[in-house]
Order: C-alpha cells, then sequence, then structure tokens
C-alpha cells in the first residue's frame, strides 16, 4: 500500500463492512457534537465574543493590510482603523439610533390602531364582497384573526418590556462585554496572523495552506459581500419609504437593510413590514411591497454581482438548511457563521471525495460528473 493511499483500507472493505464502520462511528460523534454543545452552552458569552471580535478583526484587516503596502507599520495602522471603525459607528449611533429608537416607540403605541384598521378593511371588503351575492365570513375571519394578533402583540409587548428591564439592569455586564469585545478586536488586529499561523500549524503540512486559503476566502465572500449587500439595501429603501411616505420610513428601512446581512432575511423583512403597513393602508403596503422588491432584483442581478461576484458553491437549499442548523446550535452567532462554515465543510468534503476518487480509477469518471455539478458556483440568496 502506498503511502499516499489513505484510502485503501476503505476500498477493501464490502459493503456491510463499510455501513457498520458508519455505525459504529455514528453514535461516537453524536456524543462529540452533544459534548460540543453543552460547552458552547457553558461558554456561551466568552463564545460570542471571540467569535464577534474574529469577525470584526476580519473585516477590519483588509483596511489595515492596504495601510501596510502603503509604508505604514502594523501596530500604528491598526490604530488608526479601529479608531476610525469606532467613531464611524459612534457617528452613526449617534445620528440614526435616537430617531429610530423613537419611531420603534411610536410604532409600539401606534400598533393596536393599525390593527383595528385592519380589521376595518377586512370588514369593509366582506361587505363588499356579500353585495356581489358572495358569502365568505370574511368579518369572522378578521376578528378571529386580529384578536389572536392583538393577544401575540400583548404577549410580544411584555417579553420586550422584560427585556429592556433586564438589559437595563445589566447594562455593567453589556458595557464590559463590549469593552472587551473592543479590545480583543485590537489584539487580533495586531497579532491575529500570527495566532492564526500558530493554530494552522497543528495541521499537516501540505494541508495548512489549502484550509487557510479556503476559511479565508469563503469567509471573505461571505461576509464583505452581504455587509457591503446590507449597506445597499438600507441606503436604497429609506429614501424610497420616505419618497413614498411610508410611516416610520427610517426605522422600516434600517430593520430591512439589517435582516438582509441574513440570507432570505431581506424577503422575510419585506413581508413583515409590508404586512403591518398594510394594515394601516392596504394600498400603500402594495406601493412600499413592489418599491422593495424592485430594489431587491435590482441589487440581487445588478449591483450585488459587480460589487463582489461573491459566490459560495452553495445549492440555495443547502443554505437555508445551514442557517436552520446554525439557528439551533447557536443562536444568532450559529446564524451569522452558519453559511460560510458550510461552505468549508462542502469544500472539505468535495476535496475528500475527489482523493477517494483519484486512489479509485473505477469511480473515476461517474464522481468527476457528479463533482463539477455540485461544485458549480450558486449565487448566496441574499433576499
Amino acid at each position: 500500500m502506498g503511502k499516499s493511499d489513505y484510502f485503501y483500507w476503505w476500498r477493501k472493505l464490502s459493503v456491510p463492512s463499510r455501513l457498520l464502520m458508519i455505525g459504529l462511528a455514528a453514535p461516537i460523534l453524536a456524543l462529540n457534537f452533544w459534548t460540543l454543545a453543552l460547552i458552547s452552552n457553558y461558554f456561551g458569552v466568552l463564545i460570542g465574543i471571540v467569535v464577534v471580535a474574529s469577525l470584526l478583526a476580519f473585516l477590519l484587516n483588509y483596511p489595515v493590510s492596504w495601510c501596510v503596502q502603503w509604508g505604514l507599520r502594523r501596530e500604528p495602522a491598526s490604530i488608526m482603523v479601529a479608531l476610525l471603525a469606532i467613531s464611524l459607528l459612534l457617528g452613526l449611533a449617534v445620528v440614526l439610533f435616537p430617531v429610530a429608537f423613537n419611531q420603534a416607540q411610536q410604532l409600539t403605541n401606534r400598533l393596536p390602531d393599525w390593527f383595528e384598521s385592519g380589521r376595518q378593511q377586512l370588514i369593509l371588503l366582506s361587505q363588499q364582497v356579500e353585495e356581489k351575492g358572495l358569502s365568505m365570513n370574511l368579518d369572522v375571519l378578521a376578528a378571529q384573526t386580529f384578536d389572536r394578533l392583538e393577544g401575540q402583540l400583548q404577549a410580544l409587548t411584555k417579553s420586550l418590556l422584560n427585556i429592556a428591564l433586564g438589559t437595563v439592569s445589566s447594562v455593567l455586564d453589556i458595557l464590559i462585554d463590549v469593552l472587551v469585545t473592543v479590545i480583543l478586536t485590537f489584539y487580533l488586529l495586531q497579532h491575529g496572523d500570527e495566532l492564526w499561523g500558530n493554530l494552522i500549524n497543528w495541521l499537516p503540512e501540505r494541508s495548512q495552506e489549502p484550509v487557510s486559503e479556503i476559511l479565508r476566502s469563503s469567509f471573505q465572500n461571505y461576509f464583505i459581500g452581504q455587509l457591503l449587500f446590507g449597506i445597499c439595501m438600507t441606503a436604497a429603501l429609506v429614501p424610497t419609504f420616505l419618497i413614498l411616505k411610508v410611516p416610520f420610513g427610517l426605522l422600516f428601512g434600517l430593520t430591512i437593510g439589517t435582516m438582509a446581512l441574513i440570507p432570505f432575511g431581506g424577503t422575510v423583512g419585506i413581508i413583515l413590514v409590508t404586512s403591518l403597513v398594510a394594515l394601516q393602508n392596504i394600498w400603500l403596503g402594495l406601493k412600499l411591497l413592489a418599491a422593495a422588491v424592485v430594489v431587491q432584483q435590482i441589487l440581487d442581478n445588478l449591483v450585488a454581482p459587480r460589487i463582489l461576484g461573491t459566490m459560495t458553491g452553495l445549492n440555495p437549499a443547502w443554505v437555508f438548511i445551514s442557517i436552520l442548523i446554525g439557528a439551533k446550535a447557536g443562536g444568532l452567532i450559529g446564524v451569522v457563521i452558519a453559511v460560510p462554515m458550510a461552505v468549508v465543510i462542502k469544500t472539505a468534503l468535495v476535496s475528500l471525495r475527489s482523493r477517494m476518487v483519484a486512489n479509485d480509477p473505477t469511480a473515476s469518471e461517474v464522481a468527476v460528473v457528479a463533482t463539477n455539478a455540485e461544485t458549480t458556483p450558486q449565487p448566496v440568496p441574499r433576499s
């Protein structure tokens, strides 16, 4: 058996033996995943801080590297970029947060009136339908539907109030977490390459460069692409909503743009905002829906490919499944890193199968066709 033929023993096994091996390995893998889940829950806050700081350092590393190429030393470049990023975020927060928060408060106070307006619109529609000789009982449906919605709204309001009270009582903890995240981000900006090199050195030498490149390209394409898309979505929707005189246009535009940072989040945000506005004015809701869909399609088909040409190589169905798994396993942090991690896993599996095929000529033709079909790049489902 050649030294490079790692899968010789696997090919020598019969099909029942392979199934037995898989059956024995599956419980061990499940136990390992369960143990990792327990550890993640125990160190939840710490893991969240490390992930957020790593992502921030990853994004800020590009302007730092650009400054280094122009002759600056990395330490002063890191300080300059970090201070600039903090100033920019604080400026946006000072300008946008008070207005958005005020609109959120007004929306909460006006939601009961909007629900009543939606109920009256359905009752009026029911009367118009009955005048034409049709009986659809929309008034009964409206009463039942909006009673449930009002009950859910009251429960949601109480939950948000409890969260707000809990947040106020733990402001110090939040400030400490933010400060630790900023410090860790700054440290990673300065010494992240050394830390990454130490981690990669644990891998076999010939796998270090491919693994590093796969991780870098997957996270780079995904996060930078989604961030730019979310910014463009917000920048396009806010003035559009203001032109259409949509109530709480800034809040709704920021909501959809923020949700667009996650695949399929933009579509969910558009549906949610359209439903709320339609309660107050159904025709304005339809105008909002049309404008948001047009903006979304323009960004999806014209702007996004030219921004970065972001490709994940994942089928949209697998993107959706990976997001669900990430949400179940890690909450919001899991949702954020689910897609790039799925890309890394998929690339590793394709590479593993390619090596197996290279040592098994009888299956090469079939596997090459399958590999080409799976590795055809698929656009990120940003909507």
